[in-house]
C-alpha cells in the first residue's frame, strides 16, 4: 500500500487567505493539530495550534504572518511503513503528500494510517499471538514458518523487536488460529523460548458457557 491509497478524502489545505481562527477550528472539527498551507498547488508547510496560539492576531489571513513552516511530507509513490515512520518520527497527526513535482496532492490522518496499517498486520483478524525471544545468530523464519504451518496453520503477519544493547531480539507471530497450545508445545519442543501468549476467546464459546451454567444452575433448583 502507498501513500496515495491513504489521501483522505474529507480535509482541505488550508490557504493563506484563511485566518488562524478558522484553522483552529478545522483542526478542533477533525481532531488533528496541524494542516498544511497551499498556494495554488504549492505545498509551503505545515501550520500547527502553537503556531496559530503564538500569533498575535489569529484573526488575521495567514499570509498576512511571517511564519517558520515546518515542510515535512512524503512522496505518493512511497509504502505505508515509510509514511508511519514519517508520522512517527516528527510526531504528526497529518502527513503531507506531494508529487514529483512538488505539487500537493491531499494528507493522511493518523487515524487513516493506523486504521490501514491494522489491515496489513492482520489486527482485525481472528488469531492467537505468539512472542518468542530468540539469538539474532539463531533466527530462521523458514523453520518458525515450518513449526506453524506443523500444526496445520499459517503466519498472518510478524514483526521483530530489537535492542541495541542485547543479541537477543523478540519475534511476534499472529497466526490465523485461535487455540494455538499446539503450536507454542511445538516452539517449546524445538527449544525455541516463549516469552509470551496470547490466545483469542471465542464469543459464541463465551456465550455458550454461560448459558450452560444458567442451565446447570437451573436443573439444581
Amino acid at each position: 500500500m502507498i501513500a496515495q491509497q491513504l489521501i483522505s478524502e474529507e480535509i482541505n489545505p488550508l490557504r493563506t487567505s484563511d485566518t488562524g481562527l478558522e484553522a483552529l477550528n478545522w483542526m478542533s472539527y477533525y481532531k488533528i493539530s496541524h494542516l498544511p498551507i497551499v498556494n495554488d498547488q504549492e505545498f509551503l508547510g505545515l501550520i500547527s495550534e502553537e503556531d496559530i496560539y503564538n500569533l498575535n492576531n489569529p484573526g488575521d489571513p495567514i499570509g498576512n504572518h511571517k511564519l517558520s513552516l515546518f515542510r515535512p511530507y512524503v512522496y505518493y509513490n512511497q509504502h505505508i511503513y515509510e509514511v508511519l515512520q514519517t508520522a512517527s518520527g516528527l510526531k504528526l497527526s497529518v502527513v503531507p503528500v506531494i508529487d514529483e513535482e512538488n505539487l500537493y496532492l491531499g494528507l493522511i490522518t493518523m487515524v487513516e494510517l493506523m486504521h490501514q496499517f491494522a489491515k496489513l498486520t492482520a489486527v482485525d483478524s481472528t488469531g492467537g499471538i505468539i512472542v518468542l525471544e530468540i539469538h539474532q545468530n539463531e533466527y530462521s523464519l523458514s523453520e518458525i514458518s515450518q513449526i506453524v504451518e506443523s500444526n496445520d496453520s499459517k503466519i498472518l503477519s510478524f514483526y521483530i523487536t530489537t535492542r541495541s544493547e542485547s543479541v537477543m531480539m523478540e519475534l511476534t507471530l499472529k497466526v490465523n488460529v485461535s487455540d494455538i497450545t499446539s503450536i507454542i508445545q511445538t516452539f517449546k519442543r524445538f527449544n525455541y523460548e516463549v516469552k509470551a501468549s496470547y490466545q483469542e476467546v471465542d464469543k459464541n464459546d463465551d456465550l455458550m458457557n454461560s448459558r450452560y451454567e444458567m442451565l446447570m444452575k437451573y436443573l439444581n433448583i
